[in-house]
């Protein structure tokens, strides 16, 4: 099919139709390689948003194959929390000196609502609910497509959607490659690609990316959700990359003080520069973030030496989150390309528009690449040098080694504090110490370090040692009067567990049914997930042998079990003059509250009046 901009007859413009079949309408957003459109698919009638390659790259082989590559990678995702692909194709577009171009177009499913890029710069920081609702939104849609061997590269809030019912969608998926096609890495093109405040260590290296690179974009995007900043910031990309590269980032708590430690940890869990120590899948990851939030002991990540994902046919170590939907829902009809340019409804944009044209990207990426090395190189001798200036004071001997400039972190997982602490500074480490509760480490332990054993540290360089505080302490509430179903709630929502269920008669003044006791007892302080037992009032007593009382106390005692009390006198000579000779209710039967009991009392002795 060919396009031109000719006009019609009457001398209005035509809509320009893709296909035979999609009426391109306003314009929704420009990126550095695409344009993207509303539109409306004539034969099902429904709005969808097309993508069109800029007419002005449409002559660079690199670029067609590069956007081809797209539609590929993100046809074969079907995920509620991924923007669908509808269709692709190309037109012949007949440029201005009469040369014919194949402009290829992606169409895509069209989402009404915001970028969490457009959410961060109105709304931040979010509340951690809401930060982890969306932080698991981004992770369902990664797991997914790890499942299906496709690591998106280029994780960032801006592509990230978030629709006016709170559900998250991933676009741009532009640079994702297969991983079985990752080898080549990501300076084939000679362009670090990915956007440098969310960019991975290795990515930031020029090595090959696997799926965790994904996640530790994830980390930067949950820590600016948190914070409202990313977790490096600096002038230039190449100071950035450099960051992400060398220096570890501040816990998010130290920004935001409301953030629990437990969060922290997952944060910079995620953010290590190691891939081998960071989440190893996705789901991991979300399984701790959610932990972090209930205030339940975290996992952590299985820390496989895979490094990467299994392609699709293959059998596979990432479950999928979900199964796979039959479509995406649709959003209904937008009246008119006004309405959605004016409103929230936006796009599924793939490029960020701030990104720099592509011409210039494929010129400056290479060397930010070659710049970092050089600056790790420099700073690397610089600190040599500096540490052996410090070390030879006294006429050192020249046939020595040199001088060491970093230390592996020492075993200290599972030891006490006090010699925990102890390794670290015999390693020239600095320790620094931060507790959580932990249901598996004793008190006391230490749960992890960061950086973690084994890895090296330059020294003098700190060590954070979690040290458990032992089980995380509730305190058990107080549900004497409630009905089982209650009690039984209010125990779970303090995060303790339900043991036995028992039947007593200690409080005849219970109603039958109703609880009367717990053990622990209430407003004890125990370990999370405890068993609590519950003791329910059985509405019976247990009658007692009141014969040989007197009739006062025989009576007080069959009151306070709630029991009725008959009395009758009996013969003379039955019994000790006053007192119970018998019940009618044997001692030790069980009866319910209420019940009336007859006892015989023998009569009083009575003295004769003398005669006149």
């Amino acid at each position: 099919m060919t396009t031109d901009a000719s006009t019609s007859g009457g001398g209005q413009a035509s809509p320009r139709l893709l296909g035979g079949r999609y009426e391109v309408g306003a314009l929704l957003g420009r990126g550095g390689m695409a344009e993207v459109h509303v539109a409306r698919d004539t034969r099902l009638g429904r709005v969808v948003a097309v993508k069109l390659l800029r007419s002005d790259l449409a002559r660079d082989p690199s670029f067609q194959a590069r956007f081809r590559r797209e539609a590929q990678a993100a046809a074969g995702l079907n995920h509620p929390s991924i923007v669908a692909v509808y269709d692709t194709g190309a037109d012949q577009v007949v440029e201005h000196g009469g040369a014919r171009v194949d402009l290829p177009w992606i169409v895509m499913e069209y989402v009404e609502g915001r970028t969490l890029r457009d959410v961060l710069r109105t709304d931040h920081p979010l509340a951690i609910t809401e930060a982890l609702s969306i932080t698991e939104g981004v992770l369902g849609a990664l797991e997914y497509s790890h499942s299906k061997g496709i690591v998106h590269r280029d994780i960032k809030p801006a592509n990230v959607m978030i629709t006016p019912a709170g559900e998250v969608k991933v676009m741009d998926f532009g640079i994702a490659r297969a991983v079985s096609d990752s080898s080549a890495t990501l300076t084939q093109t000679s362009a670090v690609m990915g956007t440098a405040q969310y960019l991975s260590p290795e990515q930031a290296r020029g090595e090959t990316v696997d799926s965790r690179s994904d996640l530790y974009s994830t980390g930067c995007l949950l820590y600016e959700i948190l914070t409202g900043r990313p977790p490096f910031t600096g002038d230039a990309p190449v100071a950035v990359a450099y960051q992400h590269v060398s220096e570890q980032p501040k816990p998010p708590s130290e920004l935001v003080p409301n953030i629990p430690p437990a969060v922290d940890q997952v944060v910079l869990m995620a953010l290590s520069k190691d891939r081998e120590h960071r989440y190893q899948s996705a789901s991991d990851f979300a399984d701790d973030l959610r932990r972090a939030v209930e205030g339940r002991p975290l996992r952590g990540a299985s820390f496989a030496p895979t490094t990467a994902v299994p392609t699709a046919g293959a059998t596979t170590a990432l479950p999928a989150t979900g199964a796979p939907t039959a479509a995406t829902r649709a959003v209904p009809p937008v009246a008119g390309a006004a309405g959605i340019v004016g409103g929230t409804g936006t796009l599924p944009r793939v490029d960020d528009p701030d990104a720099a044209p592509p011409e210039e990207e494929r010129r400056k990426r290479w060397p930010w690449v070659l710049l970092v090395l050089v600056l790790l190189g420099g700073i690397g001798a610089a600190a040599y040098a500096l540490l052996d200036l410090g070390g030879g004071g006294g006429g050192s001997d020249p046939t020595t080694s040199a001088t060491p400039t970093a230390a592996p972190v020492p075993q200290v997982v599972g030891l006490p504090q006090g010699q925990a602490e102890q390794l670290v500074r015999d390693a020239g480490l600095e320790p620094v110490v931060q507790q959580a509760p932990s249901a598996d480490v004793p008190a006391g332990n230490v749960i992890s370090a960061d950086p973690a054993v084994g890895e090296r540290v330059a020294l003098r360089g700190t060590v954070t040692l979690t040290v458990s505080t032992g089980p995380e302490q509730v305190t058990v509430p107080d549900v004497s009067g409630s009905s089982q179903d209650d009690a039984r709630a209010a125990l779970r929502s303090a995060g303790l567990e339900i043991g036995s269920v028992e039947s007593t008669d200690e409080d005849p003044g219970a109603e039958r049914g109703t609880v009367v006791r717990t053990d622990p007892e209430a407003r004890a302080s125990v370990a999370r997930g405890t068993e609590v037992a519950i003791y329910v009032a059985s509405g019976q007593v247990t009658v007692p042998d009141v014969t040989g009382r007197s009739l006062d106390d025989a009576q007080a005692a069959l009151n306070d079990l709630g029991l009725n009390v008959n009395a009758s006198e009996g013969s003379a000579g039955s019994g000790e003059p006053g007192t119970v000779v018998s019940q009618s209710l044997p001692a030790e039967s069980t009866v319910d509250v209420g019940t009336s009991i007859s006892l015989v009392v023998a009569p009083e002795e009575t003295t004769p009046s003398p005669t006149p």
